[in-house]
């Protein structure tokens, strides 16, 4: 992340919406997600001098998110989910979507965001961070302030719950 200003407009361009689903897929609410991925790039920003590797500028920040997601529950305890249909941007531009990609998609999102809510806060956590993230078992332990054993048992736990949710949904 270079530090002229314009370069730091982009980054920040860049890595918004990752930063925000991060967030929003460990702390379920949409308001609470906006608020921690703007101080997210306050962090960012603060401590951009830090970053010693540009190039690795994009998991650095994918782990402040997380880490900052983690402090949030930790603050607050559980809360409540909401919905994200309305602040996730299109993947491809609206002009080249289908109306069956459209409903597709949005059921795909539905499902992920409810299976996600059956989870426990831990469980839902571990299985973001080492799934969605793709970071090392011992980096979620030490993310989450546990040891791998429980990492791996939460993560379990919430794939043996989400296969169970998927399957029932099934027709």
């Amino acid at each position: 992340m270079p530090g002229a200003a314009g370069d730091r407009d982009q980054f920040i361009s860049d890595n918004l919406r990752r930063v925000f689903l991060i967030v929003y897929r460990i702390v379920g609410n949409v308001a609470d997600a906006q608020d921690i991925a703007q101080e997210v790039f306050i962090k960012v920003l603060q401590r951009e001098d830090q970053l010693k590797e540009p190039a690795k500028a994009t998991h650095w920040l994918s782990r402040i998110a997380s880490n900052a997601a983690i402090d949030f529950l930790r603050r607050r305890g559980r809360i409540s989910a909401s919905e994200l249909d309305d602040l996730i941007e299109p993947l491809t531009a609206p002009e080249e979507q289908s109306p069956e990609r459209i409903v597709l998609r949005s059921e795909q999102q539905s499902y992920l965001h409810d299976g996600l809510r059956l989870l426990s806060e831990r469980e839902r956590t571990a299985l973001l961070l080492r799934d969605v993230e793709d970071l090392p078992a011992e980096d979620v332990a030490r993310e989450m302030n546990c040891s791998k054993a429980t990492v791996r048992s939460h993560i379990a736990n919430a794939r043996i719950k989400f296969r169970r949710y998927l399957e029932r949904r099934k027709p």
